[in-house]
């Protein structure tokens, strides 16, 4: 659904919804019954934030041209070590 602005000349602008591509040239007004005029408004559009855009930015960006890896990368690390509770003693050991 989109929302389309009319403005009518007795009782001012009102906003209409209606499913997008739908909306008339003229719609009537509901204060005064009166033809009301469309408005071509700009849309709404909604900002990304920076980090999602410098995300998006590098995931468009590595799919046409990955980025060369200039050296090896480090040994892996080992398993991470169990936490530090004093259940896990009571545990059976393989």
């Amino acid at each position: 659904m989109a929302i389309y602005q009319y403005r009518c000349a007795e009782c001012g602008p009102f906003d209409v919804a209606r499913p997008i591509g739908t909306a008339g040239a003229a719609e009537p007004c509901a204060g005064c019954g009166g033809e009301a005029s469309r408005v071509f408004t700009a849309p709404h559009l909604a900002r990304t934030s920076r980090p999602l855009a410098r995300a998006l930015h590098a995931q468009e960006a590595g799919a046409e041209e990955p980025a060369v890896v200039r050296r090896v990368p480090g040994a892996r690390r080992g398993p991470a070590a169990p936490p530090a509770d004093p259940r896990h003693a009571l545990l059976p050991r393989p």
